[in-house]
């Protein structure tokens, strides 16, 4: 079927976020390796030759695995519609993040690519990583985004992709918890009080599992910080984080597979506390999914976790198509491009490169953010210290570790 100029997959894995919202989605900064030691360690690497740009329009095929094109859809078509002597048309489908790499994997060892760009956050990112599906861009094709480390906000969100993504989205800041205040009138400071409370409480506690989830993905990173651990970025070191999970898990029913399971039950009244990220909270009230009243909080001292996305290309495209993939990537980057990021709050604030204020994205995007804005949340943007994701092997890791101590029977 058509959608909005984009030729959309019947054999969907997941609905349109519009309606079920998909979750979201980025692994540590290699600010000491080399790819971000500014622009002298950029530099020193060599670089290669940019392919051709097609010599004829064509096809592609993208597929999103973390709901990003909710951000990054008018974008693309946007530049669809203004370099038709390149695109022929785009085509999106949608996946799950774990099983993506394993699909393209299979392609590339056919010689049968038929995925030329993938919208993704940390998760796919990382197992891809792992798996060696993606075409390194960085420093390979520096010289296509020659300021690219210097305009963005957060230089080491970059880092985290080691080079095999280009960062598109980033905010989406956690954990936070979005409440029903007419069943909680006081909220958890701690995570001993979340347990606590969970404990009078049970089945009133939902999130999802963390490989797929934005939310979940942020609540598994933020523990260790807060329950000191003494390596915070080493899963197979925690300890006090594996054994909270299990406590916890005595009252948590079931794991939803994806984040839009756990706020429609919060919204239709099944739960009382739904894990949350700023992006998630904010948007969920703005479609309408939990009422615009419902209440947020965070822990007390806690560490955000920034949450990120990216552009990822696998190996096995033609010369021309990979062209032209760096070419629609560096649109994306563009500032007037990226405050369309700022959509319905999703990925709050969306925005990845400097100086994109809400007041530049389009009217529709600032009439459904601005009624759901919380004040308290850009205060601890300010405020709070801002950590970035796992490494891609550790994050791997630690969603291995997640699903064998802690999800196993209870996924659905």
């Amino acid at each position: 079927m058509i959608r909005g100029g984009w030729e959309v997959s019947r054999d969907l894995h997941a609905l349109d976020r519009r309606t079920l919202l998909i979750g979201a989605g980025a692994a540590a900064a290699m600010a000491g390796a080399g790819v971000l030691g500014g622009r002298s360690g950029i530099a020193r690497a060599a670089g290669a030759a940019l392919p051709p740009m097609p010599s004829r329009p064509l096809q592609l095929s993208i597929i999103d695995v973390a709901g990003q094109a909710q951000l990054t859809k008018s974008i693309i078509d946007n530049y669809a519609g203004s370099h038709r002597q390149y695109v022929s048309g785009v085509s999106l489908d949608r996946a799950t993040a774990p099983e993506l790499p394993s699909k393209i994997l299979a392609q590339q060892r056919a010689n049968q690519l038929q995925i030329n760009v993938v919208l993704t956050g940390s998760d796919a990112l990382s197992a891809g990583i792992v798996q060696n599906i993606w075409q390194r861009l960085l420093p390979d094709y520096q010289t296509k985004w020659p300021n690219i480390i210097g305009n963005y906000i957060n230089p080491q969100a970059q880092g985290l992709a080691q080079g095999y993504g280009i960062l598109a989205v980033y905010g989406n800041y956690g954990p936070t918890f979005t409440y029903n205040p007419a069943k909680l009138k006081t909220p958890p400071k701690t995570p001993e009080d979340l347990l606590a409370w969970a404990k009078a409480n049970p089945a009133q506690l939902i999130y999802a599992r963390p490989a797929n989830s934005g939310p979940g993905r942020s609540l598994l990173m933020g523990l260790p910080y807060l329950l000191g651990e003494s390596q915070p970025r080493d899963p197979q070191s925690w300890t006090k984080v594996w054994a909270f999970y299990q406590e916890l898990g005595q009252y948590v029913q079931y794991y939803p597979t994806g984040t839009a399971t756990t706020f429609q039950e919060l919204g239709q009244g099944a739960r009382t506390i739904a894990a949350s990220t700023m992006g998630w909270d904010l948007n969920v009230r703005a479609l309408g999914v939990v009422p615009k009243e419902f209440g947020a909080f965070s822990f007390a001292n806690e560490r955000l976790i920034a949450d990120t996305q990216y552009i990822c290309v696998p190996k096995g495209n033609s010369p021309e198509m990979l062209g032209l993939v760096l070419d629609l990537i560096e649109w994306v980057l563009r500032p007037d491009q990226q405050a369309h990021t700022y959509d319905t709050g999703y990925f709050y604030p969306g925005p990845a490169v400097k100086g994109v204020t809400l007041e530049m994205a389009p009217k529709a995007d600032q009439d459904q953010v601005m009624p759901v804005r919380r004040a308290y949340f850009d205060d601890l943007i300010k405020t709070r210290p801002v950590e970035i994701p796992l490494e891609p092997n550790k994050l791997v890791q630690a969603f291995t570790l997640w699903d064998q101590k802690v999800g196993a029977n209870k996924l659905k």
